[in-house]
Order: C-alpha cells, then structure tokens, then sequence
C-alpha cells in the first residue's frame, strides 16, 4: 500500500517515522521549513520508545497517487490541503485523524463519501520543531466509516498496514466513539489559556476542578441532544459519567492524578502546541463541538463558550492567563 502523510505536526511526524521504519512505502507532505529539515535530517523521536531517528521523504505537496492519504493537518487547514492536492486524489482513500467530529463532513465536500475512513488516535505526541517530536504515550488507533457501518475490504486493508506502526481496531460506530474522544481532548483548553504543561496546570486541584466541570456540561449537552457515547480503548464511557457524579473535589484530586501520571515527559495538548507555533488551533472543533451542539438543541454551554472565548484571546494577544485569572473568569459557571 503506497501511503501518503500529509501534516508534519506531533501526529503525522509519528505516524510517517513509525511507518517508515516498519518499512513502509511512503512519504510526508509538509510545508517547506518542515520539508527541508526532515529531508536534511530525519524526523526524531523521543520518549515511549526510546530513540529514534527515521529517514523520511517529505515534499511540499503529493508528487504521486496514494493508495492511502493519512490527513494529519488541523481541521481547520482540511480544505486547503485537499485542494492543494486535488489533482492526486480521485482514487486514492482519505483517512482523517482530526479531533472533533467536523473533519469527514468537510472532507465529504471534495472526496467521495465511500473513500473516506474517519480514525481516532489514542496516541499521544508532542510537536517540538520541524523533524523532532517526542512520543509521550501509547495507544490504538481505531478506524471506522463516517457514513456508513460495519467492515470492508478496504477497513480491512488499512487496519492491517496502520497496525505495523499502532494497535489498529475497527469500529462498527466510529461517531459515537469520536464523541466520545471530545471529553478525552476537551481540557486541553486549560493548560493552552494557562501556557503550562497538562502536568503543571492539572497538579493544581482548583483547576483540575474545572476540568470536571467541562465533562459535566458537555455530558449534559450531548445526552440531551440524544447522542449515544460508545466506550474507547483505555477510556471507558464510565470514566466520565463516574467523575461528574462524585463530588467536585474528589473528582478533581483523581482527574489530578490521572493527568500526572499520564508521561513522564512534560505534555502538551493539541491546542496550545497549535498556540505555540503562531496558528490557530482547533478549539472550534473540540470544545466548539459542545457548543455547537447547545446552539442547535437550544440549550447553554456558558463553561466551554467561556473558555473558547479565552483560548482565543491567548491567540490573539500571545499573553497567557494565570490561574488566578481562569479560576475568577470561570467563577459560577460549574459545580
């Protein structure tokens, strides 16, 4: 199977040196500082697997047809790297990787909805500059039709050429499952308006406590908007529904330790990653989903509409918020 990475970030770094090295037909479309660095010297990686340094070719855009075309770039950058690349891809299957749920319906607008393959990646990495990234955890990767159910050939395939780098599984409902995924990545908003490590801002109780906070209100969105949640390799639906019904502080201090323990190296999530390489990030699309959800169903989100409102003022301005400031900002909107 040819394969295709576009996207050089924590994710598509990983995937195309882990590929590569299992010996992969593939390459990785990146943008030019990315593509001169890792054609120079490789891309790195550190952390879960010890150290690895893989040869990789990457080019500015697709030179060739892909058998499969792993779309690692941001959701709000899918529409440009699809057109970008339109010439290559009438055959070719397009697997997303996005958080969020908004990455197959506009990927549906250019590719035909039976080559698209959604995915969740339950792997962890941090983007540190072009070509070097450091695995902090391990993890699945489930893959699934967006638009319709069950298994094929082609799952089939795929699933077997991604499970030589990840344990690679196939969902029969991979939109229950990726819903689910928002409550995984819904607190990367905090270290991100905090400028801190998910260590650093998660050792702290009080704002561990907001972070409950978050699942409390978008569980209460998604079940009124009468979405079912299904259950995701090493984060059951029940890690949710068991923390919003203790009380606060107790939830806080297991929320707490959960995220210290999660790598041994500092971890940062997707969104101030985004934050600090000057773009935006996809908030829209995580904490977005819950609000986004509340507008259609007539319901209210004040928690996540507040902390969207400050990730992008972090955006805007490049100055971060002390935790003093979250906590006083977020004052009544939870417990």
């Amino acid at each position: 199977m040819k394969i295709v990475v576009i996207g050089s970030g924590a994710i598509g770094s990983l995937v195309a040196a882990y590929l590569k090295e299992k010996g992969a037909d593939i390459y990785l479309v990146a943008r030019k500082e990315a593509v001169d660095a890792i054609n120079s010297s490789g891309i790195k990686v550190s952390g879960a697997r010890q150290g690895h340094k893989v040869m990789v070719t990457a080019h500015s855009q697709l030179i060739s047809k892909p058998d499969l075309l792993i779309l690692a770039v941001k959701t709000q950058d899918i529409e440009c790297a699809l057109k970008d690349n339109a010439a290559f891809l009438k055959d070719s299957l397009l697997l997303t990787t996005q958080n969020g749920i908004a990455a197959d319906e506009i990927a549906a607008r250019y590719i035909p909805k039976d080559r698209i393959i959604s995915s969740i990646v339950m792997f962890g990495s941090t983007y540190i500059e072009p070509g070097l990234v450091v695995h902090n955890f391990e993890g699945a990767w489930i893959i699934g039709r967006p638009f319709a159910k069950g298994a094929d050939q082609q799952l089939i395939d795929v699933s077997l050429a991604l499970d030589e780098a990840f344990p690679t599984t196939i969902s029969d409902d991979i939109i229950g499952m990726k819903y689910m995924k928002i409550f995984v990545n819904a607190n990367n908003c905090i270290p991100a308006i905090l400028g801190l490590s998910m260590q650093e801002a998660f050792a702290d109780l009080d704002v561990s406590r907001i972070s409950i906070g978050i699942w409390k209100e978008g569980f209460d969105i998604i079940c009124k908007s009468g979405i079912n949640l299904v259950s995701l390799p090493g984060f059951p639906l029940e890690n949710v529904t068991k923390m919003i019904c203790m009380p606060a502080q107790q939830a806080a201090g297991i929320f707490s330790g959960i995220m210290l323990k999660l790598s041994k190296d500092p971890l940062y999530g997707s969104i101030l990653q985004s934050i600090k390489r000057g773009r935006r990030s996809e908030v829209e699309f995580i904490n977005g989903a819950f609000t986004a959800l509340a507008v259609k169903n007539g319901l209210k989100a004040p928690l996540n509409t507040k902390l969207i409102e400050l990730v992008h003022a972090v955006e805007e301005t490049g100055q971060f918020f002390t935790k003093e400031e979250l906590l006083s900002f977020t004052k009544g909107l939870y417990d």
